[in-house]
């Protein structure tokens, strides 16, 4: 058997023409991204590519869900972000300017497009990153399921079970040190972690993680 594809990842900024400083917002999203390559090593490094459009690859469909979930939550509660994950082969046109094409990217276009549009939608107003292959794939649907569950409880969370979020995904960080930074009890952020879903994101991406 074949190894799979890689996964492309194009995502772009949700409602950023509204923003009141859009430099500023630019340089939020770049920093995203350096430290988002940093702690999930992708075969393209992610990059802005035009206005607010960012991409990059992943060997693994694990990996760009973790990388989606990883610049959602640098952006968060200032700005947003959708994404696309597309499985499926990719080539560089244009070495100097970083231009691709491919039947990934054409997944991950298709992917963006279909997540845009359920976002539309009350009943799914959190929805942030689908994906598609550009093959059939058995685990498309489940995959989107996890994805549509783990993108509204992220969206549903205050800016605090946020940063205790992001805090409980750096390994480094133990539930002692993040609450002695929020300035609450440790027992504090073990209920918020129960009530709050952070919980559930942080098994879903596990689970996410291990996909080939």
């Amino acid at each position: 058997m074949s190894p799979p594809s890689p996964c492309a990842l194009l995502g772009d900024l949700v409602s950023s023409r509204e923003a009141p400083d859009r430099a500023r917002l630019h340089e939020q999203l770049e920093a995203a991204l350096t430290a988002v390559d940093a702690a999930v090593p992708p075969l393209t490094a992610l990059r802005v590519t035009a206005g607010d459009e960012f991409q990059g690859t992943y060997a693994t469909l694990g990996g760009a869900a973790e990388a989606a979930l990883r610049v959602r939550l640098a952006l968060l509660p200032e700005a947003d972000a959708r994404f696309g994950l597309g499985r499926g082969e990719t080539a560089v046109l244009d070495q100097r300017r970083g231009i691709e094409d491919g039947p990934g990217w054409w997944a991950a276009r298709a992917a963006i497009v279909q997540v845009a549009a359920l976002a539309e939608r009350s009943a799914t107003r959190q929805a942030r990153t689908a994906f598609r292959a550009s093959e059939p794939d058995p685990v498309e649907a489940a995959v989107n399921a996890a994805l549509l569950c783990r993108d509204h409880l992220v969206g549903s969370m205050s800016p605090r079970s946020l940063r205790l979020l992001k805090g409980l995904m750096d390994s480094d960080s133990t539930q002692r040190e993040i609450a002695a930074r929020e300035g609450i009890s440790a027992s504090a952020v073990s209920q918020r972690v129960r009530a709050d879903g952070i919980g559930a994101v942080l098994e879903a991406q596990q689970l996410l993680r291990g996909l080939p």
